[in-house]
């Protein structure tokens, strides 16, 4: 009926309405944003699927948890992580690996380096502060700290 009414044919009183109540509804659908995202996601599912030749729900085998159960695995994945965009290609370096945490990192202790050297002060001390955003690394004895240090990181990240 709507492609009818598109092509410019006469429509009875009855398709008129129905037309009408179409579009009011496809309408309120599309100021829906859940609506929107739910018909999106399976767009993109089904197209995923055909591209990869499987059936299923989207996330299906796609993607794999992995706990990380100790300080060895974490900074393993953070090591991953922070790399990632350099196996990609889509950096030379980490300081251009934009959007990581390593880039955050660094950004910020060059910046702390260089305030400490202005203004005189123990430049330990300004390496220690790091971004609020991110998990600060710490010692041992620190609570909700990472147990190993930024500089150590750094090292590990660089070498790596």
């Amino acid at each position: 009926v709507i492609d009818r009414q598109l092509n410019g044919d006469t429509l009875s009183e009855a398709e008129l309405l129905l037309v009408s109540e179409l579009v009011e509804r496809w309408r309120s659908r599309l100021y829906d944003i859940g609506w929107f995202m739910k018909n999106l996601n399976e767009f993109i599912a089904k197209e995923a699927n055909k591209e990869d030749g499987c059936t299923g729900k989207y996330w299906e085998g796609r993607y794999k948890s992995q706990a990380l159960l100790d300080e060895a695995a974490l900074l393993n994945c953070m090591t991953y992580v922070d790399l990632n965009p350099i196996r990609a290609k889509m950096a030379n370096n980490l300081e251009d690996s934009d959007f990581t945490s390593i880039q955050e990192r660094i950004r910020h202790f060059k910046n702390s380096k260089s305030n400490a050297k202005k203004s005189n002060l123990n430049e330990a001390k300004c390496q220690a502060k790091q971004p609020k955003s991110l998990k600060p690394f710490g010692t041992r004895e620190s609570e909700n700290t990472l147990p190993f240090s930024l500089i150590d990181y750094l090292e590990l990240v660089d070498w790596t």
